[in-house]
């Protein structure tokens, strides 16, 4: 019985051993700069059928994001993007953003070039 319990225990440690690593510097800034570009914005944000402005949005995605961590599902800016940024984890209906003087698009478009964008500026 006691070698069952140890193979379990060593299986144990080895799941807790391989889970993900917490984003890294890079990723921590590059997420907080999406973030930051989006409540910096003029932009509105559409959820679930709703617009809010940007304040509003940032506040929504700063809690997808810490709840992300706590669970350990994000470790780079593109995961941030995919798993709180592009759609709505409770309707799977995608998110929106329109601002001023530019056509309405998809949050994950909007999200990718501003990505983009933040890696062009950063050395």
């Amino acid at each position: 019985m006691k070698r069952y319990a140890i193979a379990w225990l060593a299986v144990g440690l080895l799941a807790v051993g391989s889970a993900h690593a917490a984003p890294n510097e890079t990723a921590r800034r590059e997420i907080a700069g999406l973030i930051g570009a989006l409540e910096g914005s003029s932009c509105r944000f559409q959820r679930n059928g709703s617009w809010h402005d940007a304040p509003e949005a940032r506040a929504h995605l700063q809690r997808k994001y810490d709840y992300l961590l706590k669970k350990d599902k994000v470790d780079t800016a593109e995961q941030f993007i995919e798993r709180a940024a592009i759609q709505s984890s409770m309707s799977g209906k995608p998110y929106r953003i329109a601002c001023p003087g530019q056509p309405e698009t998809t949050a994950a478009v909007w999200f990718a070039a501003r990505l983009k964008a933040l890696r062009q500026r950063t050395p």
